[in-house]
């Protein structure tokens, strides 16, 4: 199985491409940042995000999408930003005809370390040896992106080798 994990964010915006399954290693394809400049207006920042996210599906061929669940923080604007890029992102999964998660930081946080409350260093360095990389991902958004695919593949069990099967029969 194959996912694309995306931590959304309006100026930086995770992705992560992870293959595997449950009980086999892990492999980590791809990672890297959308980044969009806060200067520019909200609507040309979303089809930039559109775009890259959309390559990314192209390029990669997951499986399945898994995108960080958006909670209530303290500054509505944040908030505000992390939703619209969460929504871009669940638009690319819904226009391949992908299978989509939403996970929250704390179930991904414990799937990758064993504590819904680690931070984001401990995230980053389970993911570090889960995919046995030489180096940790940078910035904490790439690596988040990794940690919700792996989330997906270990907690999607059977269910994410279903889509999957369904996701491949549509191709």
């Amino acid at each position: 199985m194959r996912v694309l994990g995306v931590d959304p964010g309006l100026t930086r915006c995770g992705l992560g491409v992870v293959e595997g399954g449950v009980g086999q290693p892990l492999r980590m394809i791809a990672v890297g940042v959308a980044r969009t400049p806060s200067a520019d207006p909200t609507p040309q920042r979303l089809l930039a995000l559109s775009d890259e996210i959309e390559s990314w599906v192209a390029h990669h061929q997951p499986d399945a999408v898994a995108v960080e669940r958006v909670f209530a923080r303290g500054d509505v604007s944040t908030i505000m930003g992390t939703a619209q890029a969460s929504a871009v992102a669940m638009l690319a999964a819904a226009r391949a005809g992908l299978p989509l998660a939403l996970h929250t930081p704390s179930e991904v946080k414990a799937a990758v370390s064993g504590n819904g409350r680690a931070d984001k260093a401990q995230v980053t360095a389970m993911i570090t040896r889960i995919l046995r990389l030489d180096t940790p991902p940078k910035p904490a958004d790439a690596a988040d992106a990794l940690a919700l695919a792996v989330c997906h593949i270990w907690r999607g069990g059977a269910q994410a080798r279903i889509e999957a099967a369904v996701a491949a029969s549509r191709r």
